[in-house]
């Protein structure tokens, strides 16, 4: 292995110098001619803007807006630039005016003529230039207004095209153009073959050949090899230096998927390299060359991404949560969708460099519509049957993701859509479906892998567990829950940037969004209305996904700080609660505002509603508002919170266990719940058991008689308080003499706990191991004095019995 790995090395390194010394000894003609000036570059941009302009006066069907959108934005920049670049100039113009200071009035004294000379010329530059700067800010402004004229023009040619319908596949008429017009295809093809043989010749001539073979011979090592060996190195690498954890995991699955786009798009990138080492393509020729490169670069990496994901030869190093059967029935597709890719997309770029007929190509998109919506609708029945075996053998699968049910609901419904619209006719909806299934799929994970990767790096660097969160800590004083809370929040906003990021790839190959799509049932029901308020599908829409959106980005935001951001703070369980609570509110109305934003609802569209139930709404809604300021109240001034121990006036005393929007829920102490409005919080008195010191106290009184030892009874009772574990050593437990009062001595003994929730259990306690200990010691407890009354007979009955 060294020894091919140096020969690997040798021969790029032969490669390297051998372009190096072509390119030093060929110098292109751009790079001895020299640079062009202002006054040039602005009529280079200009021209470029006229040849625009008169591409779209031609009004031809077939001209590539994306193209002239593209050059018309690149002159954009280019103009920007150029003012950009001018502006210094004009500013050291300026300082060179303000140090010859200002001219002579009139009728004063002549300045030197050298001096007036230096000025005019300095006067007439700074003119010109202010004249070049202002022209290329013009450019740039004609340039994007002509940028979103072509956009439109875009989106209304993508409607079109998608409305668009041809005859079904399935007919005999579909097949007769296409049939017809196959000759002449085949003609242009293989006038294509005789240019790209003819070019070949010319490669394989003296001067062209040994590049040839050269780029040829390391494409080959790379396609045979490359990966292979690329792989086999990268994976002790990653065992030995990276932490065993979920970072080796998605470090190992990135390269695998990099492994395969660096090797085999390498491997192109040297043959085209070496069939156009001395620029003999022409450029039509070498425009679809280059294309070619582009899309074995696709390929492969679509080959490459899937091999990480699945990683069917190393389940333990798989990210997704994904079955090794799964894994194996899905094994195939990566290729075949890569393979797909590459063919079809060398066809279609094949067809725009030769012309080919509209039937052929029309033919050719349905066949690729179904072969991808084909391949993912058996990769999902793939996997939902390995699912099913799974089930029955009594292995139960993975809960899966709510977005992988939703995108997998998506896609199947992609799939029916290319489907029909093949067969109802709709060739270029369907090739569209098809295509942008098979580049969401390539997005979605992609964004899934960086997501990995990047979570896990943060996770790496910033764990107070690790050696570079231990090195942060050590450097800047830092508290381990700190360095957790960064790094939930680095992770969160990556996620976040990346899933924007997402979502501008996705809908930019697009030409059009899904407002462009309902344009024309909104102008067909655009005369519907309520009053003010007008309805319009594409805005009711919008205003769906916005409330959609906003809950599931609310509730997504609730949880991540309730279980992922303030638990690894210092704040107590009560404040975290009421913090979730309140932003909960807060996102409430903030939905609400946004969701009315998006539906263009004015104040007043809505005022007769007001004004009708204002007086009913008044008076139905004053104790509801009233509880709502209050439980504002409570969340922000906090007399009480979560967890606290209160009682109210109303013999309600409890565990607050809740804090709602109108009310508190109050657990009792035989677990009873009780709903106490939010308004009585604030109106009457509460006493908080726990607000100012959530330690409680027990106290204990003892009655002895008046000859017991008394420093014996302090040392025994002291010894039984802070023997016991639940008691606090501080404050320290004591005992007080408190009384002396009929013939008894009354003893006060104090002590502490964590809680006041804790006062009667440790009471208990220290009363039984009390009185067992001064039974022991033979101390004996004050009983209670008794009171014996007897009834003597009358003196009037003893008389009479004596008498």
């Amino acid at each position: 292995m060294p020894i091919l790995l140096r020969c690997l090395l040798f021969l790029l390194l032969t490669l390297a110098s051998s372009v190096s010394s072509a390119q030093s000894g060929d110098p292109s003609p751009a790079a001895s001619a020299p640079a062009a000036t202002p006054a040039q570059k602005l009529d280079q941009l200009g021209s470029q803007l006229d040849t625009v302009k008169a591409a779209l006066r031609g009004k031809n069907i077939d001209v590539p807006l994306a193209d002239l959108r593209s050059t018309a934005l690149s002159v954009q920049d280019q103009a920007r630039d150029l003012a950009g670049s001018l502006a210094p100039q004009m500013t050291a113009l300026q300082a060179q005016l303000t140090v010859l200071g200002p001219p002579p009035a009139k009728g004063a004294a002549a300045e030197a003529p050298e001096v007036a000379a230096q000025r005019r010329q300095l006067d007439r530059a700074q003119a010109n230039l202010d004249a070049q700067i202002k022209q290329a800010q013009l450019l740039g402004q004609n340039a994007l207004q002509l940028a979103a004229q072509l956009t439109g023009m875009r989106n209304d040619q993508f409607q079109a095209k998608m409305a668009s319908r041809t005859a079904t596949p399935f007919s005999r008429t579909f097949w007769v153009d296409p049939a017809r017009t196959l000759p002449d295809d085949l003609v242009r093809l293989k006038r294509l073959g005789s240019r790209y043989a003819d070019v070949a010749i010319v490669a394989w001539q003296p001067p062209n050949r040994q590049p040839l073979l050269w780029c040829l011979f390391a494409a080959v090592l790379l396609l045979v090899g490359g990966r292979w060996l690329l792989e086999r190195l990268l994976l002790p690498l990653a065992t030995r230096r990276l932490p065993d954890g979920h970072l080796r995991r998605s470090a190992m699955a990135t390269a695998v998927a990099l492994t395969a786009l660096f090797t085999t798009g390498l491997a192109a990138q040297l043959v085209y390299v070496g069939l156009n080492w001395n620029d003999i393509l022409e450029p039509d020729l070498d425009a679809l060359a280059a294309s070619a490169v582009r899309l074995v670069l696709f390929a492969a990496y679509v080959t490459g991404l899937g091999r990480a994901l699945l990683s069917v030869r190393r389940p333990s190093w798989r990210l997704p949560a994904l079955p090794d059967l799964a894994a194996q029935r899905l094994r195939p597709f990566p290729w075949l969708l890569g393979a797909s890719a590459l063919l079809f997309g060398l066809f279609e770029r094949t067809s725009r460099t030769i012309g080919t007929s509209l039937p052929a190509t029309v033919a050719t998109r349905a066949l690729m519509a179904l072969v991808v919506s084909g391949l993912i609708c058996a990769a999902l029945l793939r996997l939902r049957k390995a699912r099913k075996e799974l089930a029955i053998t009594g292995v139960e699968p993975e809960q899966r993701p709510i977005w992988v049910g939703l995108l997998t609901a998506a896609a199947m419904l992609g799939v029916v859509v290319s489907w029909l619209g093949v067969v109802t006719g709709y060739i270029a909806l369907a090739f569209f479906v098809a295509v942008q299934m098979l580049w969401i799929g390539v997005i979605v994970a992609s964004v899934y892998l960086l997501i990995q990767l990047l979570t896990d790096l943060i996770d790496a660097v910033l764990s107070p567990r690790g050696r570079g969160g231990q090195r942060l800590q050590a450097t800047f004083q830092l508290a381990p829950h700190t360095l957790e809370q960064t790094a939930i929040l680095l992770a969160g906003a990556s996620r976040v940037i990346l899933i924007l990021l997402a979502l501008a790839t996705v809908l930019t190959p697009f030409g059009a969004g899904p407002k462009d799509l309902l344009a024309s049932a909104g102008q067909t029901l655009s005369s519907l209305r309520l009053g003010d308020l007008a309805i319009e599908p594409g805005t009711i829409f919008t205003a769906l996904l916005v409330l959609v959106a906003s809950l599931f980005a609310l509730r997504t935001l609730k949880r991540w700080l309730r279980e992922q951001l303030l638990p690894k703070s210092t704040m107590e369980a009560g404040m975290q609660d009421s913090i979730v609570t309140l932003l909960g509110y807060l996102g409430g109305m903030l939905v609400f505002v946004l969701t009315l934003a998006a539906l263009h609802v004015d104040l007043k569209s809505i005022a007769w509603i007001v004004s009708a139930l204002s007086v009913g709404i008044g008076f139905g809604l004053q104790a509801i508002v009233q509880n709502f300021i209050s439980g504002l109240i409570l969340l922000v001034e906090r007399p009480v919170k979560v967890g606290d121990w209160v009682s109210l006036s109303s013999d309600v005393e409890g565990d607050i266990r809740r804090i709602n929007v109108r009310a508190t829920e109050i657990q009792m102490g035989d677990r009873s719940t009780v709903i106490v409005p939010n308004s009585q919080l604030i109106t009457q008195n509460v006493r908080n058991v726990t607000l100012a010191n959530a330690q409680g106290r027990v106290q204990i009184k003892l009655p002895m008689p008046l000859d017991t030892d008394a420093g014996k009874v302090r040392e025994l009772i002291l010894e039984v308080l802070r023997a016991h574990q639940g008691t606090l050593s501080i404050p320290a437990p004591y005992v007080q003499l408190e009384s002396l009062n009929g013939g008894a001595m009354s003893f006060n003994c104090i002590a502490y706990v964590n809680s006041p929730r804790e006062v009667g259990a440790v009471k208990s306690d220290l009363l039984f191991e009390l009185i067992e200990r001064l039974r022991v010691a033979k101390l004996p407890m004050t009983s209670p004095q008794s009171m014996v009354l007897r009834r003597l007979p009358p003196l009037g009955d003893n008389h009479d019995d004596h008498d």
